[in-house]
C-alpha cells in the first residue's frame, strides 16, 4: 500500500514476501474531505490505527519478530516523529535530490561484490599482487564466500556472453576431486591456524533474545576468532513465536565485555588509512561469510550516486564539509557545524524533559537554519538564542538532509536483516560490528560522535524522561530515511526494526568502534604476502641482484647496525622529547604503558615534557602494518613477535 500524503519521507526497510489478500485489501488513504473522522486525528495516530487494524487480519507471510511483537502504541513517538519530518520537509521539495535504488542486471551484483572486496582481478584476469595477497589470508568460510560469488559470476557470464572466464579451480587450487567449501559444522580456527575445541551450543543460535534471561549474566566476547568460523549448525527453518513480546527496557539486553588479548584492543582511528582500506575488504568478505553461515542472504542496494549542495552547511556531503573545515583545522574528522550542534545540546539540553522528542517551532527552526547558513563561517552566530528543542530540531535536520545517510543506503538491507532474521543479540552485534567496519570514514566518525551524544541523553533519563527505547524511536526515522518517492505499507511495518537497530547502536557503541583482532591479523598476513611477492619479482631484475650483492659486501664490514640489536630488545624513538631514543629489553610482562612511563621518568625534569607525555602513545610503524597506535595494556613482547621488523615511535595519537 502507498500512503499518498507521505511526501518525500521513505523508511528504507526491505522485506521479501508475497502480500496476502488481507494486505491487498488495504486501499490508499482517503482524502480528508471524504472522512471527517480521519481529519480530526493527527496523522501519527491514524497510522497507528491503520497498523493495529492490519493486525486483525491473519498474515499469509512469515512476519519478522519486530513486526509481530511491538504494538502500535509503543511506536507512537516514532510515527509522530515521521509526521514532524514530513512537516519540516514539505516546503523543501525542490532542494532535495531523489536517491534511486536501481535493480541490478544479471551478474552485476557478483561483479560489484568482487570489486568491492578488492578482487576485481578475478574478473579482469590480471595478476595483481594485492588480490593474490588477499586470497592467501582468507579463512575457510571466507574463501567459501568468495568462491560462491565467483562461481555465480562465471556461470552467468558463460550464459550471457559465451566467452571464456577463469575457472574457480585455478584460483583456489582445487581439483575435480577436491571438496568444495561449504558452511558445515567445524571447530573455530583462528587466523594463525590454531584450532580451538568446539563446544556444542545448548540452544540454536537463532533462539529468542530474551530466552533464559540472558541479560542477567555478562558474556565475554572474543575478537581473536573469525565470527563466521565460530558459527555451528543452524536449523534449516524456525518460525518466530507468534506470542513473543518484545522487551523495550534496556535491562532486557544482555551485557557484553571484550576479552582483551595480549596484543590489546585497537580502535578504528588507531590504524593507518591504507590498513583500514584492507579492513574494509576483509570485513565485507567476513560479513558475507557470516550471513552465508547463518543461511541468510546478504542484500545490498545499488544506488545512483547523487551530488549534494556544493556550498553551505545543510544538505552538503560530509566529505565536502570536512574538506572545507580541514583548511582551518588540519586533521579534523567531524564537520564543525555537526560538532557545534552536539556541543550546544550537551551544554544546555541533556536535562531538558523530552529532548529530541518534543519538537521545536518549525518556523523558528527554519529561520535559525537560514541564519546559521549565513553567519556560521564568520563565527558571528549567537548560539545563546537557540532553544534546546530548536537545537535538537536543527541536529535532526542536519542528519536527515545529508545527501547520503550516515548508515549508507547500500547496506541498509543488511542492517534491517540482522534484526529481522537473527534474534540472538550476540550474533546481531557481530553482524552490526562488521557493518560499522564497512562504513565510509567520514560517516563512521560522524556516527561515533552522534552515538556518544545519544548515550549521554539516555544517561540523563531521570531528568529528561528519555529512555533508551524513546531515544531509539525518535532517532530511527531520521537516520534510516532517505529522499525517495513514497512510503508503502511494507516499509511502514518495518518501523520497529529501525528503532531496534538504533537501540543496539547506542547500547553497544563502545564495542562497535573496536577493530576485531582477527581482521588485523589478516591485514598483517596480507601485507607480508604482498612484500614477499615484491621481493620475488625484484630477484628477477639483474640490476637489483647487483645492488643486493653490493649491499651484502657492505654488511660484512664490522659495523654495528640496528639489526645487531639482541632478540627481545627494541629501540624506541621519541622525536618530540629531549630523550629521543632508548633501547628497551622486553619481557613477558612489559606493556606499552611501561615504556611510556619510562620515557616519562627520563624527561620528567622538564615541565613542558610532562605535558607532552600525557598526550603521547606508542606506535608500531612498518613491517607488516602501516601504522598502529598500541593499546597501553598491550604486551610488547607479543606485539614484537607479531611484527619483528617494525619501528617503535612515541608520538601524539590523532583524535
Amino acid at each position: 500500500m502507498e500512503i499518498n500524503d507521505s511526501g518525500s519521507v521513505v523508511l528504507t526497510a526491505y522485506h521479501s514476501y508475497a502480500p496476502s489478500r488481507a494486505e491487498q485489501s488495504f486501499a490508499p488513504e482517503s482524502p480528508p474531505s471524504r472522512s471527517p473522522l480521519r481529519k480530526s486525528l493527527p496523522r501519527c495516530q491514524r497510522i497507528n490505527r491503520m497498523l493495529s487494524n492490519e493486525s486483525l487480519h491473519h498474515p499469509a507471510y512469515s512476519r519478522s519478530n519486530s513486526q509481530a511483537s511491538v504494538d502500535s502504541t509503543s511506536m507512537e513517538d516514532f510515527w509522530c516523529e515521521v509526521e514532524n519530518i514530513k512537516e519540516c520537509t514539505e516546503d523543501r521539495q525542490d532542494d532535495q535530490t531523489l536517491l534511486e535504488v536501481k535493480p541490478p542486471d544479471e551478474g552485476e551484483l557478483e561483479a560489484e561484490w568482487l570489486h568491492d572486496v578488492g578482487l576485481s582481478t578475478l574478473i579482469s584476469g590480471s595478476e595483481e599482487e594485492d588480490g593474490e595477497a588477499l586470497l592467501s589470508t582468507l579463512t575457510r568460510t571466507q574463501a567459501a564466500a568468495v568462491q560462491k560469488r565467483y562461481n555465480t559470476y562465471t556461470q552467468t557470464m558463460r550464459k550471457k556472453n559465451k566467452h571464456t572466464v577463469r575457472d574457480v579451480r585455478d584460483i583456489f587450487g582445487v581439483s575435480d576431486t577436491s571438496p568444495t567449501f561449504e558452511a558445515i559444522p567445524m571447530s573455530p580456527v583462528t587466523t594463525n591456524g590454531i584450532q580451538l575445541p568446539m563446544h556444542k551450543p545448548a540452544t540454536s543460535c537463532l533462539e529468542c533474545e530474551s530466552d533464559k534471561d540472558s541479560h542477567s549474566v555478562t558474556e565475554e566476547l572474543s575478537f581473536e576468532v573469525s565470527f563466521s568460523e565460530s558459527i555451528t549448525v543452524i536449523p534449516k527453518h524456525r518460525e518466530w513465536h507468534s506470542n513473543q513480546r518484545f522487551k523495550k527496557e534496556e535491562s532486557a539486553l544482555p551485557n557484553f565485555t571484550i576479552r582483551k588479548s595480549r596484543l590489546g584492543l585497537t580502535e578504528v582511528e588507531d590504524l593507518s588509512l591504507d590498513d583500514m582500506k584492507k579492513i574494509h575488504y576483509l570485513s565485507l568478505i567476513e560479513l558475507t561469510a557470516f550471513y552465508d553461515a547463518l543461511g541468510i542472504e546478504l542484500k545490498r542496494n545499488r544506488i545512483e550516486r547523487v551530488k549534494g549542495r556544493e556550498n553551505g552547511l545543510f544538505g552538503v556531503p560530509l566529505t565536502a564539509l570536512l574538506e572545507s573545515d580541514q583548511k582551518k583545522i588540519p586533521g579534523i574528522k567531524v564537520p564543525l557545524i555537526f560538532q557545534k550542534l552536539l556541543l550546544k545540546l550537551e551544554e544546555t539540553g541533556l536535562e531538558t524533559e523530552g529532548i529530541l522528542r518534543v519538537p521545536g517551532s518549525a518556523s523558528r527552526v527554519k529561520s535559525l537554519r537560514q541564519e546559521i547558513e549565513a553567519k556560521f563561517e564568520e563565527d558571528t552566530f549567537d548560539w545563546d538564542q537557540v532553544r534546546n528543542n530548536d537545537a535538537a530540531g536543527l541536529l535532526k535536520m542536519f542528519i536527515r538532509e545529508l545527501p547520503s545517510p550516515l548508515f549508507t543506503v547500500e547496506y541498509l538491507p543488511a542492517f534491517i536483516t540482522l534484526v529481522e532474521k537473527i534474534s540472538k543479540v550476540k550474533l546481531q552485534l557481530q553482524a552490526l560490528h562488521l557493518l560499522i567496519m564497512l562504513m565510509p570514514d567520514a560517516s563512521r566518525d560522524a556516527a561515533k560522535v552522534l552515538l556518544q551524544f545519544l548515550k549521554k541523553v539516555v544517561t540523563n533519563e531521570g531528568k529528561n524522561k528519555m529512555t533508551l527505547w524513546n531515544v531509539s524511536m525518535i532517532v530511527a526515522p531520521n537516520l534510516f530515511v532517505y529522499k525517495g518517492k513514497r512510503a508503502n505499507q511494507e516499509e511502514m511495518l518495518a518501523a520497529a526494526t529501525t528503532a531496534r537497530i538504533v537501540r543496539l547502536l547506542i547500547k553497544y557503541q563502545d564495542i562497535l568502534w573496536m577493530v576485531p583482532t582477527f581482521l588485523i591479523s589478516q591485514v598483517r598476513k596480507m601485507n607480508e604476502a604482498a612484500m614477499n611477492n615484491t621481493k620475488r619479482q625484484l630477484m628477477f631484475d639483474k640490476g637489483v641482484r647487483r645492488l643486493l650483492r653490493r649491499k651484502t659486501m657492505e654488511r660484512e664490514r664490522p659495523e654495528r647496525t640496528e639489526s645487531d640489536i639482541p632478540e627481545g630488545v627494541i629501540r624506541v624513538h621519541a622525536p618530540l622529547h629531549s630523550k629521543v631514543s632508548m633501547a628497551i629489553q622486553l619481557n613477558n610482562q612489559t606493556q606499552a604503558k611501561d615504556i611510556l612511563a619510562r620515557f616519562y621518568c627520563e624527561n620528567s625534569h622538564e615541565p613542558s615534557e610532562n605535558m607532552k607525555m600525557q598526550n603521547q602513545s606508542l606506535h608500531e610503524i612498518g613491517g607488516n602494518i602501516g601504522q598502529h597506535c598500541l593499546d597501553p595494556d598491550a604486551y610488547m613482547l607479543d606485539v614484537y613477535h607479531a611484527n619483528p621488523q617494525a619501528e617503535w615511535v612515541i608520538k601524539p595519537k590523532i583524535n
